[in-house]
């Protein structure tokens, strides 16, 4: 018996305005939510933890569902993606770096990565030089790489069967959840504004100490400072939502962590700073150096209400506070004339800049011996506690305590 056309049209009607499903609007919004952030964990741990930097592994049953989840979510290829981002450490904040807001603009970044990864992903240089490692089995190599786009196209299917024609607004934002939060937010926000809690090489920041809505990428800087951690958090107000998922992942069996952040253990003070202390200060430099700005940021702020007590211009000083603990690489022509004149009008900032670079150089001098770089570490450490600096003698004592 055929069924009258009006029937048809309204069964038609009925699956567009709701769907297989007929949620309501709050339960489309959830669904909408859950499965993107099913995307930012299979990026975060799978991708970037995992694939690229090799922090862990993981399990056949989670690395599968990822793969498969990414080529249904993003339509990302696992070699491609390693690739450009082991590429942007190798060469971060350079013209070689695929997407640096520092070289090629924040507006660039923020809202064209996505069309700078595509781009990218087509050098072959790159593929062959960065994307050894990556999976190369049967159903990588005839589905997921071969058909890269069809998985989304099926995941437009999906949802245009669940949630009838508003399942292509919910497509729509599944498809642009990892353009704006990981290629636009990560890597353009992600070095260009934010907190340090450590003077990496280059010009990461920490978006957010929660990590939470991007699976913990948001502690950027902290990535950049140790990139084969699987742990991402390292202050005990921070929080790193992947982090979670790969314990769990590890307690039962189907992830193994590898590295985590490196922590300075501390032990009895030492009458002389030896190699033992060396091999601390070396292994935890940035650690240290993020000890060091500390007390940099006291005594600059001691000299600020010193200043200001006696009615003088603070202007200059309060101008400079921000660069002092910073690498001279990384301080902007801008902020040189500050800093050269806060030195020059306060001896005790001038010391403890000074200082600082002379800590620094143990770790970049390699053609100094184990015993002569103790030696310098010693002579430094009698230096600052005979510097008349308060703040100097307690970090130095600190110092003397440090073990790996």
């Amino acid at each position: 018996m055929l069924i009258p056309d009006s029937a048809v049209l309204s069964a038609a009607l009925q699956w567009l305005g709701h769907g297989l499903w007929d949620l309501t609007w709050w339960q489309i919004v959830l669904y909408t939510l859950v499965t993107t952030h099913i995307t930012i964990a299979a990026v975060t741990i799978f991708l970037h933890r995992t694939q690229t930097h090799r922090a862990m592994d993981l399990g056949p049953i989670p690395s599968h569902f990822f793969r498969f989840w990414l080529w249904l979510g993003t339509g990302m290829v696992t070699k491609e993606w390693v690739a450009i981002h082991r590429k942007h450490h190798a060469k971060c904040e350079s013209e070689e770096d695929p997407h640096s807001p520092q070289v090629k603009g924040i507006d660039e970044v923020l809202w064209r990565g996505a069309e700078l990864y595509r781009a990218e992903s087509k050098n072959k240089e790159t593929m062959d030089r960065y994307g050894h490692g990556t999976p190369d089995d049967w159903i990588e190599r005839n589905l997921y790489t071969r058909y890269s786009w069809q998985g989304v196209g099926l995941m437009l299917v999906i949802n245009l069967a669940l949630f009838g024609a508003l399942g292509l607004t919910v497509w729509a934002v599944q498809m642009l959840w990892i353009p704006i939060t990981a290629a636009g937010i990560i890597n353009g926000i992600g070095h260009y504004w934010g907190y340090r809690n450590f003077e990496a090489p280059d010009a990461s920041r920490n978006v957010s100490p929660w990590g939470l809505i991007i699976g913990g990428e948001e502690l950027h800087n902290n990535h950049h400072t140790y990139p084969t951690s699987a742990k991402f958090s390292v202050k005990k107000y921070e929080f790193d939502i992947g982090w979670v998922y790969i314990q769990m992942m590890q307690a039962i069996g189907w992830a193994k962590v590898k590295k985590v952040p490196p922590k300075m253990q501390m032990g009895d003070i030492q009458p002389v700073a030896n190699e033992k202390t060396l091999e601390a200060v070396i292994a935890n430099r940035y650690e240290v150096m993020a000890g060091y700005a500390r007390e940099m940021r006291r005594v600059t702020k001691a000299e600020l209400i010193a200043l200001k007590t006696k009615g003088g211009d603070i202007s200059v000083l309060k101008a400079a506070k921000n660069w002092l603990h910073r690498d001279d690489d990384k301080v902007p022509a801008s902020a040189r004339t500050h800093l050269v004149q806060a030195r020059a009008a306060h001896p005790v900032i001038d010391k403890m800049v000074t200082m600082r670079e002379e800590l620094r150089q143990l770790w970049l001098n390699t053609s100094q011996s184990r015993e002569q770089l103790a030696a310098d570490l010693a002579a430094w450490c009698h230096r600052a506690e005979a510097s008349g600096i308060a703040g100097l003698r307690e970090f130095s004592t600190r110092l003397r305590a440090a073990r790996a």
